[in-house]
């Protein structure tokens, strides 16, 4: 089960080290970068993500991560108090990407490319966290199902973060900074419930980050590939949503 699950998290690994492997060409020349300065680039912008991945994969072997789980439950999600918050929180950081572009402050991305990028990153990460979690089959801190790893909420959420960040890093590094706050307190919160370990919100978080990475990476392929170098007059909204569960997608289009 666990060559399984690290088979799956190792496939989105490869292809966003994949992505990174770009030819600059020129007008009369072709550049390659170094070998070395495109490795240390790629590892430095996965690096994070996938130490928290790894983390919540050798949780589900080591007994002394699992012990720590437990202690952390004890403290943090024994009591009687709960609070349905993390459902909408999980949605903030991609939501307000949107928002603020509405209130005139103007991201990377226009509204179709930025939607897109959120699409085909919603479509990785929904994929990777379902396929994992009916694979390892770890049962909640409540005990209710056995789909405790990861965090299809923290996914969610720091895929929304990472979303965040990369349309608004250049115009103030507090937008990207906000995104991830909520983030990570819908991870606490996920923990707070009982519904989740920590090495669950581990995971989870780096393969939501992981996620809309690999979809910024792809995304100038797949606009060369579907949208050419017309200017399409389509206009979309998309929502995503998981419950861990069940994902779906909730889409308007106006032509």
């Amino acid at each position: 089960m666990k060559k399984k699950v690290m088979l799956t998290l190792f496939v989105l690994n490869v292809f966003a080290v994949s992505a990174q492997d770009q030819i600059i060409i020129g007008k009369d020349t072709l550049v390659n970068q170094s070998n070395a300065t495109r490795d240390h680039s790629v590892l430095k912008k996965i690096a994070i993500p996938t130490v928290l991945v790894g983390y919540g994969l050798v949780g589900l072997t080591s007994g002394e991560i699992r012990d720590i789980n437990r202690q952390v439950q004890r403290k943090v999600g024994d009591h009687d108090n709960s609070t349905k918050i993390d459902d909408y929180t999980r949605y903030a950081p991609a939501l307000s990407v949107y928002a603020l572009n509405a209130m005139g402050i103007k991201g990377k991305h226009n509204f179709r490319d930025r939607t897109v990028i959120l699409l085909t990153s919603q479509l990785i990460m929904c994929g990777t966290v379902m396929s994992v979690k009916s694979l390892a089959k770890i049962e909640r801190p409540d005990g209710t199902t056995d789909n405790s790893f990861p965090s299809g909420h923290t996914a969610t959420a720091f895929s929304g973060a990472e979303f965040m960040w990369q349309e608004y890093k250049d115009v103030s590094v507090w937008y990207g900074i906000s995104g991830y706050v909520v983030a990570a307190g819908t991870g606490f919160l996920r923990i707070y419930n009982n519904r989740h370990w920590v090495t669950d919100v581990a995971a989870g978080a780096g393969i939501g980050i992981l996620s809309t990475k690999l979809a910024y990476w792809l995304y100038p392929s797949m606009q060369k590939l579907f949208f050419g170098t017309e200017e399409n007059k389509m206009s979309a909204i998309a929502l995503p949503f998981y419950n861990g569960q069940q994902v779906g997608l909730n889409l308007a289009l106006k032509f």
